[in-house]
Order: structure tokens, then C-alpha cells, then sequence
């Protein structure tokens, strides 16, 4: 494969997607995110911006550690400081990735930086040279790129191909752009920047006109062979462009797109899954290629199309994207050897024995409830025992009963074990989930902004399990829980639940660093 031919993934998943409102994302969980996508083939991780928080330089320098194929990558701005704390925290790395931006559109430049474009000049030479003497691998953006002047874009870029940048990133921050004006923008800097193929172009396309696909896939047919994405698409305000999708779109459109990327395609959905239990965003049933009904035909005509040639209606199989088409596979009789193989059948390969036994104990009680299983139902029940198998978790539910209904108050009774002690309450409220909620505060007092509950059905029926999210806030931070459980109520305290333990967790882990975390705001 002709190197012209390779288009490289950056996944920022971890970084801009992190940036979505209540897409926190804990170490623990960031470290199992990156072991998937170290698997799933990307070739560029950027794993956080070190400078933000200490938490963020801890997740950036534990990821760079534990990939073993996937490159680390750091987020700096043009500050020696920033650049140096991402160094310290990728310096593990036998290869990493300093990734450093400035702003280079007259909008950003007069009215964020307060600088002449002749001081953001001189600030390219300087960081970018700076950068380069710590790494042979730096990447550059302009910032605000698809709304600057493009005589002084070509300006800019030739300045950071000379003073050590190998990547040049041109990104749509603003999601502005449209496809033939981003193909102009690329083809502009192949064809005026002398320099330039001392360097990758790359992409960097928001979705704030639904466009980040098409731009980014625009950018390639015009010479860019690095795309920057995340998974699910998620990222600030409306996202950024999904990996899933332009990797599937290049795969199977290789007629018009014929390039490679070093993607392992039958992941995408398990990564999808990850990411939305970690971050507690849900993916629509319509998403391309990893929502529910991506594969899904209803439609008389359309089965019987399917039925007859299933090219008729499906571009990709299910099967390339790692879903799974069986429907009814395991039953209240399956053993563990059978509930273990399908697990990895699913893609989940490298569960503990804690998780598989935990998962296979709730799955034994699904299925004296449910007359069919699906592998919804299994994904959700393993997803659930990998949020709740931690040991140091301080608050379990034991037990509860709700009273609902109408001409009575909701009243919700409660049972938790605390740090080994079990604790009683009853409590009323408008609604028995409000009920439930005025437990757990009365049982483990505590001030927490509730910012999102959200249920959906994992599967069809009433005896459908019930996929609770919480998202709770404590001074800044948040953290979400989920739960799955065909008692939508019991999934509800469950979720709760698991985002109080994360908080709690949370707010033990930063107490000690709050003084630092001050400086660090200050800059």
C-alpha cells in the first residue's frame, strides 16, 4: 500500500469529546477506553489537554503508558508551559505526540488573543520550534482555519512545516465550512505552500451544520490523509465528525475514496457501546452504522428485498461493524460456559472472572423474568457489572419497595449498606423516582445538582430491561451513572447509586490536589 493511499485516524474522543457537557470521563475508565481503541487500530490517541487539571495530566501519562500500538497525543497552546506539561506527561512513551494550536482567523485573533497576525506569527516560530526539540513528532492547528484569510494560512503553515511541525491540522472549530469550500482550502495549501509535503494535511471538522463527514471526507479526496474524529461523533455543542462513520464511508466507497485506514471495523460497535456507557450519552436509534436501526428493517418491502438479496438494502454487513444479527440465543437453562462464549461472540474478550461471574448471576435472573433474551439485554448486563464491579464502592443497595399510584402519595422504602453498615429510610416525593432520589440523600446525606436522568428500553415488550443514566454535579465536577433492570425503579436507585460512588470517589482523589487545581485556573 502506497503511502498516498493511507489515510491515518486521530481519535480525540478523550479530549474534545470529553469537552461535551457531562461527558466526564473518570482515569479508570479513559484507560479502558484507550485499551479498546488501541485494539480498534488508531493510529493517533489524543488522550487529554495536561495542562488543564492534574487529572488530565494523570489520564494523558497513564494512557501513553499502556498503549502498546496506538499513538499518545498531548493538547498544548502556544505557552512553553503548556508544551512542557504535556511533555512530562507523554515522556513514558516510546513515541508520542506533542499536538500544539493557536488561533489564525481575524475574528480569534482581535477578540480572543489580542494579537496582530504578526504576533501570532512570531508565536508559531517560537512554540513550534520549541515543541519540535522535544519531540520529532509535533502536529499544529490553526485554530478558527476554515475562517482565515487563506494567503495568510499559507503563510502560517509554511512557517510551522519549518520549524519542525510533520502533521498540519486545518480545522472547521466553528463547523462553518461546507465541502467545496474545504476541498478549495486543501487544495490551496498543496498547491501554494512549497513545503508542504514535508507534512500531513489533516481535518478537524465540527458538526454545527451536520457537515463534519462530508467535510472531512471532502478534505481527503482533496489530498488530506489525516482525519481527526471521535467516536459516536460526540465532542462541544453539536460534535465532531464519528470515526464509524468515515471509516465505513472510505471502506465502502473504496470505488471513489480508494485509501486504507488501520482500522479492525468488526470494534466500531464495541467501542460505540463503551463510550456511551461511560459517558452516559445514549446513541440514536438512527445513527449511522452503530445505531440500533442501522441494520434494522421494517418495511415489508424492504425484507422481502432483503430476504431475497440482502444487497438490496444494506450498503455493509452487520457483520463488518462487529453486530451481531442473532436475535434469541440464550435462555434461563444456558450455562456459564455458553453465557462466556457468547460474551466474546459480542466482543467483550477480556472481562475478568468477577465481571462474567457478576453479569452471569444477574443474566440467571433476567432469565426467569424475560421469556426471550436478547443480546441487547446481555450487552446491557455486562456494561451494568463493569460499572458496578468496584471493590471500593461505599454505598449498596440491599433492598426497595415503591408505592405509586394515583389518590396515594409515591412513597419509595429503602435499605443501603454503607461502608458495611446497613441503614433504613422512607421517604414520599412527586413521582416514586423523586421518592427513591430522597432516600439515598436522607440515607447518605449529600449536595449534588441532579443535571440528567434519562430511561430507555434496551429491547421490545414490556418485559423489556430498563437502561437508566444519571449525571450528577458537585462543585464543577460530574460524573455519571447507569444501570440496567427490567424495574425501571431499580435501575433508577441503581444509577444514582453509581454516580454518587464515582463522586465520592472523585472527590477523594482531588481533595488532596484542590491547591493545584487553583494555580492551574489561574493561567
Amino acid at each position: 500500500m502506497a503511502n498516498k493511499d493511507r489515510v491515518f485516524i486521530f481519535d480525540t474522543t478523550m479530549r474534545d469529546g470529553e469537552q461535551s457537557p457531562g461527558a466526564s470521563m473518570s482515569l479508570e475508565e479513559k484507560i479502558q477506553i484507550s485499551r479498546v481503541f488501541d485494539e480498534l487500530g488508531i493510529d493517533v490517541i489524543e488522550a487529554g489537554f495536561p495542562i488543564a487539571s492534574p487529572g488530565d495530566f494523570e489520564a494523558v501519562s497513564a494512557i501513553s503508558k499502556v498503549l502498546k500500538k496506538s499513538i499518545p497525543c498531548g493538547l498544548a497552546r502556544h505557552s512553553k508551559k503548556d508544551i512542557d506539561r504535556c511533555y512530562e506527561a507523554l515522556k513514558h512513551a516510546p513515541r508520542f505526540r506533542i499536538h500544539t494550536f493557536i488561533s489564525t482567523s481575524p475574528l480569534h485573533m482581535k477578540h480572543k488573543l489580542n494579537k496582530t497576525p504578526e504576533q501570532v506569527y512570531e508565536s508559531i516560530k517560537e512554540h513550534v520550534t520549541y515543541a519540535r526539540n522535544l519531540t520529532d513528532d509535533v502536529e499544529w492547528s490553526c485554530e478558527d482555519g476554515t475562517r482565515t484569510d487563506m494567503d495568510y494560512m499559507c503563510k502560517t503553515v509554511e512557517l510551522a512545516i519549518k520549524s519542525g511541525a510533520s502533521t498540519i491540522n486545518i480545522p472547521d472549530t466553528v463547523g462553518y465550512t461546507v465541502p467545496s469550500e474545504f476541498t478549495k482550502i486543501i487544495e490551496t495549501l498543496l498547491n501554494k505552500v512549497p513545503n508542504i509535503d514535508k507534512a500531513i494535511l489533516s481535518t478537524h471538522c465540527h458538526n454545527d451544520l451536520g457537515l463534519a463527514v462530508a467535510n472531512s471526507l471532502a478534505g481527503v479526496q482533496a489530498g488530506a490523509r489525516q482525519i481527526e474524529c471521535t467516536i459516536n461523533g460526540i465532542g462541544e455543542r453539536a460534535g465532531n465528525a464519528a470515526l464509524e462513520e468515515v471509516v465505513m464511508a472510505i471502506r465502502t466507497r473504496n470505488d471513489l475514496m480508494p485509501y486504507e485506514t488501520g482500522i479492525n471495523t468488526t470494534l466500531l460497535s464495541k467501542a460505540s457501546k463503551l463510550v456511551s456507557n461511560v459517558t452516559g450519552f445514549p446513541v440514536q436509534f438512527n445513527k449511522a452504522i452503530v445505531g440500533k436501526n442501522a441494520f434494522a428493517h421494517e418495511s415489508g418491502i424492504h425484507q422481502d428485498g432483503m430476504l431475497k438479496n440482502r444487497n438490496t438494502y444494506e450498503i455493509m454487513t452487520p457483520e463488518s461493524v462487529g453486530v451481531k444479527q442473532t436475535s434469541l440465543v440464550m435462555g434461563k437453562h444456558s450455562g456459564r460456559h455458553a453465557f462466556k462464549d457468547k460474551l466474546i461472540s459480542l466482543g467483550y474478550a477480556d472481562l475478568t472472572d468477577d465481571v462474567i461471574e457478576n453479569a452471569f448471576g444477574k443474566f440467571k435472573i433476567l432469565a426467569d423474568k424475560k421469556k426471550h433474551i436478547y443480546d441487547e439485554d446481555i450487552i446491557a448486563l455486562v456494561d451494568d457489572s463493569l460499572v458496578t464491579d468496584n471493590k471500593a464502592n461505599k454505598i449498596i443497595l440491599k433492598s426497595l419497595k415503591v408505592f405509586a399510584g394515583t389518590g396515594e402519595p409515591q412513597k419509595a422504602e429503602m435499605k443501603l449498606d454503607i461502608d458495611g453498615q446497613i441503614k433504613s429510610a422512607s421517604e414520599t416525593g412527586d413521582g416514586p423516582v423523586d421518592a427513591i432520589f430522597k432516600c439515598i440523600k436522607n440515607l447518605f446525606p449529600h449536595d449534588v445538582n441532579l443535571q440528567l436522568y434519562q430511561v430507555h428500553a434496551v429491547t421490545e415488550g414490556t418485559d423489556a430491561q430498563a437502561t437508566v443514566s444519571v449525571r450528577i454535579e458537585e462543585n464543577g465536577k460530574t460524573t455519571v451513572g447507569q444501570a440496567a433492570d427490567t424495574d425501571t425503579l431499580v435501575a433508577s436507585a441503581n444509577a444514582y447509586i453509581a454516580a454518587l460512588n464515582k463522586m465520592i470517589i472523585k472527590r477523594d482523589k482531588t481533595a488532596p490536589m484542590e491547591q493545584e487545581n487553583e494555580k492551574v485556573r489561574g493561567i
